[in-house]
């Protein structure tokens, strides 16, 4: 089993596989055989920290069956291309896809591993031209790479940015068109999106590149869009409520803590629950 600590307090996430893939889930295991709520994302949306993260919350809201394939680490490649995902989307009533960032997922400049996208693989020969005075085989994770990216050159920084943003608009556009069920899109952060600009800094526990206009363009091709934030006030005490183990403290900190996963579950229940009543 999976544990995370703080101090002696564990938070079981009850890890749970389904047909046709390999990634655990967060349990408990979900019935797939009656119409259900789906909810897909990364980090967030497993609910890392988080005891009660916002499909539980959601599934209590709505009164209907919500099942949890966020993936730690997950992208769109882990999103788009997973069996058990893609079987999971056919049998939904909805879909709730958490906005994950641009940066783990491949393209024409690096390569990430196919099931935990936050891993950096490898360069394309394009990127070594880009950036020859690098050695790629010193990155494993993607923020490192980017971090360092942009440190050496913030104009050709600039050209990979391009890549990335341009890259996922085509992967949401291509999942919004072929989805099976309607979509509703979710933001999750510790920043709201008007705070993401171009050439802007390279975050963890963000969707990475991913500014207001751009998130605005892919969204009318939602069914909707929520934005659930901590609010300023809230954000001084970021840990108040995650449960984490020593030497984790960082990394929860760069994830939203409860209030933002309740502002998740009452903003998406109170746009689906029309739907759920319709349906």
């Amino acid at each position: 089993m999976s544990f995370e600590y703080r101090g002696h307090m564990p938070l079981d996430y009850q890890p749970v596989a389904y047909p046709g893939s390999v990634l655990r889930f967060r349990g408990p295991a979900s019935d797939l055989t009656r119409p259900f709520v789906l909810c897909l994302g990364a980090t967030e949306t497993f609910g890392r920290f988080v005891h009660d993260p916002y499909p539980a919350q959601l599934m209590r809201r709505l009164e209907a069956p919500v099942v949890n394939m966020g993936v730690m680490g997950a992208g769109l490649d882990v999103i788009l291309g997973d069996r058990a995902i893609r079987a999971g989307m056919h049998k939904a009533r909805a879909i709730v896809l958490q906005i994950t960032g641009a940066q783990n997922m491949s393209n024409r400049f690096y390569t990430v591993h196919p099931r935990r996208n936050d891993r950096f693989l490898k360069a394309s020969t394009m990127l070594q031209t880009v950036y020859p005075e690098v050695d790629f085989t010193e990155f494993h994770f993607t923020g490192h790479l980017l971090t360092h990216l942009r440190a050496c050159s913030r104009d050709r920084f600039a050209i990979l940015q391009h890549e990335l943003r341009t890259a996922w608009r085509a992967r949401m556009l291509r999942f919004l068109a072929s989805a099976p069920a309607p979509v509703h899109l979710l933001w999750l952060s510790r920043r709201p999106p008007e705070e993401v600009t171009p050439g802007g800094r390279v975050a963890a526990g963000e969707p990475m590149f991913i500014t207001a206009p751009l998130l605005e363009e892919v969204a009318a091709q939602a069914a909707s869009l929520t934005v659930a934030v901590s609010s300023r006030a809230k954000r001084t005490h970021a840990l108040r409520g995650m449960f984490y183990g020593p030497g984790e403290e960082a990394a929860a900190r760069a994830l939203p803590g409860p209030e933002a996963h309740r502002c998740a579950a009452e903003g998406l229940a109170a746009l689906m629950q029309p739907c759920q009543a319709s349906g």
